[in-house]
């Protein structure tokens, strides 16, 4: 049985356990804030220029840009964006079951995979069991720039139009409170067109200036690094907002384990010194015998 200093030790480990999370999960709040701005902020730029592509790309003919074109899907490119960082709950084991049965039903199909990893939780899921990566950023989160997607988008462009990639997606989460994350997992390339019906096409005509082709080369590449720069950013917001999640159920499971701990505390020491009362109260009693003897 448990000594009165062994509970004690336990109370107070705790309760310094309590004090970091509720710290860590104070931390998580303020980043969340920063990070669920940034995103509301850059949603509606990133949808709209998605619906523009998708309706340039209804438009216009697949040979006019090579993002344009689809091919045999036989290799295929993902994205997998997670976390650098634990003690956020699910939200990077989700991410990682779902990249790993993705794999594997595509090592089943005899599909190429060509791996690309955002985090340190991800590539060392990957690293341990050996899995081939083209690329990997970690540690960018903190100091998250467009630079960053800039880099991942060129790419998987490049990869793309050098034929290496017939299909590339995205797996990551996105943010839609500081409770909820949706796993996510969209086709980045080729362009999707808008699904319009034909005879809303009719009316509409489109002038280029300057050409097609221009437009489409400066356009399309631009699209492809804010689709990824928009997906950084909604797992940045996520991840922080899992985190605080998190944060908050271990600092309440904490405060319970206090209320428990400190209840076995009270009932062992009562305990204690109910035995003690008797061995005194039994002693005193055997003196008193002894003494009228």
């Amino acid at each position: 049985m448990a000594t009165l200093r062994d509970i004690r030790r336990r109370i107070n480990s705790v309760k310094s356990t309590q004090q970091i999370t509720k710290a860590m999960k104070m931390v998580a709040a303020a980043k969340l804030r920063r990070a669920q701005q940034r995103i509301v902020e850059a949603r509606p730029y990133a949808y709209k220029i998605q619906e523009v592509i998708a309706s340039l790309a209804l438009r216009t003919s697949p040979e006019q840009h090579p993002l344009l074109a689809t091919r045999e899907t036989g290799r295929k490119g993902l994205v997998v964006v997670a976390a650098d960082k634990g003690l956020c709950g699910a939200f990077n084991a989700n991410i990682l079951r779902k990249a790993f049965e993705y794999l594997r039903q595509a090592e089943d199909a005899e599909v190429q995979i060509t791996l690309l990893v955002v985090g340190r939780k991800v590539r060392d899921f990957f690293r341990r069991r050996q899995v081939e990566r083209q690329g990997e950023w970690i540690n960018i989160f903190d100091q998250l720039a467009y630079t960053h997607a800039a880099e991942i988008g060129s790419q998987l462009a490049r990869g793309y139009l050098d034929s290496e990639l017939d299909e590339v997606h995205l797996l990551y989460n996105e943010f839609k409170s500081a409770g909820i994350q949706r796993l996510v997992m969209e086709r980045l390339l080729p362009i999707t067109p808008l699904s319009v019906e034909a005879e809303e096409l009719q009316p509409v005509e489109f002038i280029f200036e300057p050409s097609p082709e221009v437009i489409l080369g400066e356009l399309l590449p631009r699209h492809v690094e804010i689709q990824v720069y928009r997906a950084l950013m909604e797992s940045a917001a996520a991840e922080q907002g899992a985190r605080m999640t998190a944060m908050e159920a271990a600092t309440q499971s904490a405060s319970e384990m206090i209320e428990r701990l400190t209840l076995v505390f009270n009932k062992a020491r009562q305990e204690r010194i109910t035995r003690e009362l008797m061995d005194i109260v039994g002693g005193a009693e055997a003196l008193r015998g002894a003494g009228t003897a």
